[in-house]
């Protein structure tokens, strides 16, 4: 379960975001830096949903979902642009591991649960290394496994959008402790098997 491979499928919708950008002068990295300023206000929404009122939970996955698009349409306006580099493609890394970071420990500061995020956090963390650590290693990149990027925010934007209207407790845990549960759970299995995949293709 992957939704990265979708991604080709997609760049037909990208062209009215794509020209858009294009034609008010925004580069590659300023949308970027965009989509990380997306993460930033989600994982503040997040927080709030969790201390003030669940209506922010809303607003949270709507910038989730933001997030993600952003995140694909900054490669296709490098593309448009004839400017894709290995200095942009670092940088869109670094800032979507800052971005899953922050929305994570948004989500753990909400519910005050931060023994679930840091689990859920160094699974996001080790999934995402696992991928890139196979190509450091002369292998492609690895975008396989239970749960991509592209999964974890449809997963947390859609969690978002129900954890308004459903509240209370299920087990001890709230709707976003659950999802905390889940992203640690399948994020340390998900970067387990890009371990043994890698390894496997090293033999």
């Amino acid at each position: 379960m992957t939704l990265d491979k979708f991604r080709p499928y997609v760049s037909r919708f990208l062209d009215p975001f794509v020209k858009g950008f294009d034609r008010v002068g925004m580069s590659p990295d300023g949308v970027s830096l965009l989509a990380f300023g997306m993460a930033i206000l989600a994982a503040a929404a997040f927080f709030l949903g969790g201390r003030a009122d669940p209506v922010w939970y809303v607003v949270a996955a709507t910038l989730v979902f933001l997030n993600g698009w952003l995140d694909i349409v900054d490669g296709a306006l490098a593309r448009e642009q004839n400017v894709a580099s290995a200095g942009g493609d670092l940088l869109d890394h670094v800032l979507d591991r800052y971005a899953d970071i922050v929305v994570i420990g948004g989500l753990a500061a909400g519910v005050g649960d931060y023994f679930l995020g840091f689990l859920a956090v160094t699974g996001v963390v080790m999934t995402s290394y696992l991928g890139t650590q196979a190509q450091a290693v002369g292998l492609d990149r690895v975008y396989g496994g239970l749960v991509g990027r592209a999964d974890r925010l449809a997963i947390i934007g859609l969690v978002g959008f129900l954890a308004y209207p459903i509240s209370g407790t299920y087990g001890g845990l709230t709707l976003i402790g659950w999802l905390l549960v889940f992203l640690a759970v399948v994020g340390h299995l998900t970067a387990l098997q890009r371990f043994v995949y890698s390894w496997s293709a090293l033999e």
